[in-house]
């Protein structure tokens, strides 16, 4: 990939930022057959792309706030993206549980709704629940007051796995794909318009430039850092905003489905599913001020996590009971009104700089194949490219077997055939076991420096990964208390 990188021409369309939204592009892009090339300063999925709640779905609070066109069109990827890769994307029951005797009309007439707008694209009908069927589905639910519950169906996902599957696409389809490779600046022809960029590889320490016809930023929470590099008074663009998420023993949630709450102190509907074996619950909203590849859960996050959760769990969880705790950044796009980012809408922005720089921004995990889409179109029309149709509707993410559940195989394929180059890499995203139980993690990071020692060489960043993993194990925050 690099020595494609090196040696090309010019590229139709270079795309900066290696998470759902830029490896969208870099698929669509490509599969049109436009020369593409994708850059990403870290790993794939370093940041926000690897931190979601690993839902597929259409969103029932954007129900609420009645945006129907982002619930609908997200309810439409839903399906497509299920379509696409059956492997990666599964069905997951949802019951909202009721304590108060309107919450059964109330919600089962919202949620028929949501079945209605999902049209072809449903994954079930939703439908009431007394107490005992309740209790039958979630039997660590708390019983004091308990009514019974609403359940419904979306889709449940492995955020990492499904893009490091996005970046094989790519490659499939002639992409060139590159992660440790930022870009150092952007380049401007004579005319002022950006017309590729330099770029570091951060293995070798070696620079040199790629020339394109066109350029992309999907850099998420960093894209206006990127728009800086050839404008430094461009006016900023996101606001962004953190969530958290908190990783317990599976016995927490017990049984196949998950728990919706539908209104948190924050604004938000926090979740409880179960996840490879485990309780995932989140998420949280905090609106902050600066950006960083590797955000920690503040303190109060985690306990209103612990608080929310214990107010619906037989066995309330407690901070000793955090196997990993870890926080994303939503790349917001700013709202000229105003309010809170809990308020501000999941939908896209495509922004298009004087200097000629196409930046997207916003949206979700779940519409990323419309988002690629509607920038591509905007992007090649920029660049003068042949206009070429869209083909990622009906085209299938890239799938192979997974080994039998051998550690030691999984390493060595994800340095051999997923650019895997890190102990971080392995462990945080080509597995979750970082995400998932993060002294484990601990433990098994020497043997995977061994291994990738002798498949890439070179440094594999055991000692950094070490760092890196204490900030998981749920008794960090506090200490990076966002400015008010």
């Amino acid at each position: 990939m690099l020595e494609r990188l090196r040696e090309a021409q010019t590229f139709d369309l270079l795309i900066i930022g290696g998470g759902a939204t830029g490896m969208g592009c870099a698929v669509d892009a490509a599969s049109r057959g436009y020369r593409t090339a994708l850059i990403e300063q870290y790993d794939f999925g370093k940041g926000t792309s690897s931190r979601s709640t690993k839902l597929v779905h259409g969103g029932v609070r954007y129900l609420e706030q009645g945006n129907l066109t982002l619930v609908m069109e997200a309810l439409k990827e839903r399906g497509i993206l299920r379509q696409n890769a059956p492997h990666l994307v599964s069905d997951l029951a949802f019951i909202v549980p009721n304590y108060e005797w309107w919450e059964a009309p109330f919600y089962g007439v919202g949620l028929r709704l949501y079945d209605l707008l999902a049209g072809k694209y449903g994954f079930g009908a939703s439908h009431n629940l007394n107490k005992e069927e309740t209790l039958a589905r979630l039997p660590a639910l708390k019983q004091d007051g308990l009514r019974g519950g609403v359940v419904y169906y979306d889709g449940q996902f492995d955020d990492a796995r499904l893009l490091i599957h996005l970046a094989l696409t790519a490659a499939a389809q002639g992409a060139v794909v590159v992660n440790y490779c930022p870009a150092v600046a952007l380049l401007k022809n004579s005319s002022g318009m950006v017309c590729g960029a330099a770029v570091r590889d951060s293995e070798s320490g070696e620079e040199f430039e790629i020339a394109a016809r066109g350029v992309i930023n999907a850099t998420g929470c960093f894209s206006d850092a990127v728009r800086r590099m050839t404008d430094p008074a461009a006016p900023p663009m996101i606001a962004p905003s953190q969530g958290a998420h908190l990783v317990f023993d599976g016995a927490f949630l017990r049984g196949d489905s998950a728990i919706l709450v539908p209104h948190t102190a924050d604004g938000r509907v926090m979740f409880a599913i179960p996840w490879h074996g485990h309780t995932l619950v989140g998420t949280t909203d905090t609106p902050i001020d600066a950006v960083s590849p590797e955000p920690v859960p503040l303190a109060r996050e985690i306990d209103f996590i612990l608080e929310t959760a214990g107010r619906y769990l037989a066995r309330a969880p407690q901070r000793a009971d955090i196997l990993s705790a870890w926080a994303g950044i939503r790349p917001l796009v700013k709202s000229r009104s105003g309010g809170t980012t809990a308020s501000l809408s999941r939908d896209h922005s495509v922004h298009i700089d004087p200097n000629g720089l196409v930046t997207i921004a916003g949206g979700k995990w779940t519409t990323y194949r419309h988002m690629a889409e509607d920038c591509v179109d905007q992007a090649a029309m920029l660049a003068g490219l042949d206009e070429r149709e869209c083909v990622t509707k009906r085209l299938p993410i890239h799938r192979y077997e997974e080994p039998a559940g051998d550690f030691h195989a999984e390493v060595v394929r994800a340095a051999r055939n997923e650019m895997a180059r890190r102990v971080e890499d392995v462990l945080a995203r080509r597995t979750r076991t970082l995400f998932l139980n993060a002294r484990e993690a601990l433990e098994k990071a020497p043997g995977v420096a061994d291994l990738l020692a002798v498949e890439v060489g070179g440094d594999t960043g055991l000692a950094e990964f070490q760092r890196l993993a204490e900030g998981y194990l749920g008794g960090r925050g506090g200490a990076n208390e966002p400015r008010a």
